[in-house]
Parts: structure tokens; sequence; C-alpha cells
């Protein structure tokens, strides 16, 4: 493999090496840590700094940032400034999206944004894609399909019934614990549920898994965490996402969790065929009726 080949090769399945340190800063020497810190608090003046500025400015030897390098998977010192302005371009770490009482709407909008890109591309690095057809293979097989949520989640159960023209089936979604329970009583095999919840806890929606599960359906769930919910879904969608117990932090498991649902619709629909691309064309030409044109 040529050097430019392995330096192109994301670290860990993750392409963002400042979440690469954030996650490994724990597990690293002292000395190298000194550098993860460094690094962690003012990347943007790091990616333009020598190897004797850095050693300088995180009080260590040269040879301590060759080998804190090479501890988080980069081949040298210059692979790690070149993964470093990727994941400047990507969107600051986490860790520097943190949103205090004295932002303003532009810092405001620029932490958010960088925070929202930078956790998008965590998920993007960590769903697996083999459950991921799993779950398309369900649903496209599919004769009704009933997602449930709760709280954000139940915006994302929401956003995904609206896309039943995309799944070609009958679409369903509820956000109350009774109407739940009334639905997933009345389904029968060759349904499928969708369960929504980013602890995998939610005692409701465990309830409901169960007996969706007992009725013959098949079970998808979209979790952010190995929670209790797992045990009873069939296909595993987890999407694991940097969610932080800061109150200023927007809730980006419901923003990956919208876009793991567009990912589903848009290959469901995919599968559809010729026949289904033309009633959705039609649809989409006839919702235009409903808009101002230009003339008016």
């Amino acid at each position: 493999m040529s050097t430019s080949a392995a330096q192109s090769k994301p670290i860990g399945g993750n392409n963002n090496i400042l979440e690469v340190i954030r996650l490994k800063r724990g597990d690293l020497r002292k000395s190298d840590r000194k550098v993860a810190e460094l690094v962690l608090a003012d990347p943007k003046r790091v990616v333009n700094a020598t190897i004797a500025e850095a050693a300088e400015w995180a009080e260590v030897s040269q040879p301590t940032v060759i080998r804190f390098c090479a501890s988080i998977g980069c081949q040298g010192y210059q692979d790690f400034k070149l993964r470093l302005a990727q994941s400047l371009a990507l969107g600051m770490s986490a860790t520097h999206s943190v949103i205090d009482g004295n932002d303003s709407p532009a810092g405001v909008s620029e932490k958010i944004f960088d925070y929202t890109i930078t956790s998008l591309d965590w998920v993007r690095n960590h769903l697996d894609p083999v459950a991921v057809g799993r779950a398309v293979d369900a649903l496209a097989k599919a004769n009704r399909i009933e997602f449930f949520g709760f709280g954000a989640s139940g915006i994302v159960a929401r956003d995904a019934q609206q896309k039943f023209p995309l799944f070609g089936v009958p679409c369903g979604a509820e956000t109350d614990a009774h109407q739940q329970i009334m639905v997933v009583s009345s389904l029968k095999p060759g349904d499928v549920v969708v369960v929504i919840s980013n602890t995998g806890a939610t005692l409701a929606i465990i309830e409901t898994a169960r007996r969706a599960r007992e009725s013959g359906c098949q079970v998808i769930g979209i979790v952010g965490s190995d929670g209790p919910l797992v045990e009873f879904c069939d296909i595993v969608l987890m999407v694991e996402t940097l969610e932080n117990t800061n109150i200023y932090t927007p809730t980006i498991s419901r923003i990956a969790a919208l876009t793991v649902v567009d990912i589903l619709s848009t290959s469901v629909a995919l599968r559809r065929g010729d026949e289904h691309v033309e009633i959705f064309t039609r649809m989409k030409r006839n919702l235009r009726y409903l808009r101002m044109s230009n003339e008016t």
C-alpha cells in the first residue's frame, strides 16, 4: 500500500480525528495525554504548528508528539495534521461546541452547525450497513408499517409516517402509549413495527415491541444505546450520537434518526420498480397544483 493510500484510510472507521482523540484520551500515557489536551483545547492553533512548536506548547519532547500521533492511528505528524485539518473542515469536536450563556447568535449558529455536522459524521461511520440492509429488506416486504416513539423520537415516527409514498404500503405513527397498545394489538404476521428510542430504555416502547413480537411482526429498532429495548428487536439500527447533557445542546439524536429514516425510505423506494416510481412522480406532480405559481 502506498503512503497516500494509507493516509486516506479512516482511523477505526472514523474520519474525525478530534473524536478519536476525545475517546482515546483516557487510555493514553500521561505525556501523550498532554498532547491530546493541547489539540482538544485549540485544534486550529495546532493544525498550523510545527512539531517543535507543538512539543513546546504541550511541554513534552518531540518524540512524545510523534508517539502520540502513532497512538491515535496516524502515520506521523504530517498525517496527523492532515487529518486534523479534515476534522476542522467537518466541524469542531463536540467538546468545543458546548454553548454557554455568553454566546452571540452568530456563535450559537456556528457551534450548532459544527456540532451537528460532526455528530452526523460520527453516526455515518458507526452505522452498521448490514443491519441497514436487513431493515430495508424487511420494510420492502412489509404489508403494513407502524412507527412508534415518544418525545423527540415521536417526531421521528411522525416524519417516517409522512414518507409512506416512498415505503409504498400503509404506514402509521403513534406517540401515545394507549394508542400504541391498541394499534400493535391489531397487527399480524407480515406487518413491520419500527420502534424508536434514543435511550433504548423507555418502558412503554419496550412493551410495544414485546407485544409486536407476540403478534408475529418483525420489529426494527432505531436506538441510540444498547438498552433493554434491543432484546425485543429482530433488527437493531444503532444510531450512536455525540449527545451530551449540556442544557443548550441540540437534540442531535433526533436529527440522526431522521437521517436514518430518509436512508430507509429512499432505499425501499428504489426497490419498488418503475410502476411505483410513476405513482410517486404523479403524486409529486399533483402536489404542485397546491403551490402558488409565479404568474399568481
